[in-house]
């Protein structure tokens, strides 16, 4: 089994969404399951040109810094190509994959979503915040997995916000929507996020790459965002939108040596 160790999405070297991409592994989903808790990371498993995607806590359809340092990975062994494609294992979603002068893109679609019916203090009792009345009306958006996107007011607001965790989560396995993307935008015309969908919030995203693809379908142009305020890690995820197609790429870059682990 080969590991290697990778930061994704960083604003500057040496930052970034930490992934392991593994290959060589046979391993069941249990087992799988099992070492992405021990090891407290994002796991991808890389298994010809299909990705497997591990949490902490669960198995994912699709992770998007994850894919980016599968990216980074592919490209190193296929210089010459300047596009290559995975398939991700739980839904057969096929993801191409991009190459910039300096950062790795994923070419995605925007998904047809239908809009649920949200009481207007949903927003403020899901993030725990009361009299939050969000900037525009929240609204769910996906490009693989489907956030609920709330605006607030400001970075301020923003980084403030100690949201109802459990509620979150019970109320989006009920509405088959992955969790909250709290959002603004910023004077400086970037905008800024924070993605809820953990129980524990020492697992909050430094950067959620299917949240900036599900907010720039959202708005319906290419967007420049920060994240990973809360988490310590600066982040910066860069969008387009080119020929309907949403691109979301940033940096990825190897975070150690490359390991190698035999199983007995």
């Amino acid at each position: 089994m080969q590991i290697r160790a990778l930061t994704c999405f960083g604003a500057t070297p040496g930052t970034g969404n930490p992934a392991l991409v593994i290959e060589g592994d046979a391993s069941d989903e249990a087992a799988r399951r099992a070492f992405a808790k021990a090891r407290n990371t994002t796991c991808v498993y890389l298994d010809g040109d299909i990705v497997d995607f591990y949490y902490p806590h669960t198995r994912s359809p699709l992770c998007l810094h994850a894919t980016l340092a599968v990216a980074h990975v592919l490209f190193a062994r296929h210089p010459e190509a300047s596009v290559l494609s995975v398939m991700t294992a739980m839904r057969g979603q096929r993801l191409e994959l991009l190459r910039g002068e300096d950062a790795f893109f994923i070419r995605l679609q925007a998904q047809e979503i239908a809009q649920p019916e949200l009481a207007g203090d949903l927003p403020a009792r899901l993030l725990a915040a009361r009299g939050l009345v969000p900037a525009s009306p929240p609204r769910v958006a996906s490009v693989g997995s489907p956030k609920l996107l709330v605006e607030v007011a400001d970075a301020d607001t923003l980084h403030a916000l100690h949201p109802d965790l459990e509620a979150i989560t019970a109320w989006g396995k009920e509405a088959g929507i992955n969790g909250i993307y709290a959002w603004c935008r910023l004077p400086d015309e970037r905008f800024e996020g924070r993605n809820f969908n953990h129980l524990d919030p020492a697992l909050e995203d430094s950067a959620t790459g299917v949240a900036a693809g599900a907010l720039t379908a959202l708005l319906g142009h290419g967007i420049t965002l920060l994240q990973g305020h809360a988490t310590g890690q600066s982040c910066l995820i860069q969008t387009q939108v080119i020929d309907g197609a949403i691109l979301v790429g940033g940096r990825a870059e190897p975070a150690a040596v490359v390991q190698s682990e035999r199983k007995s």
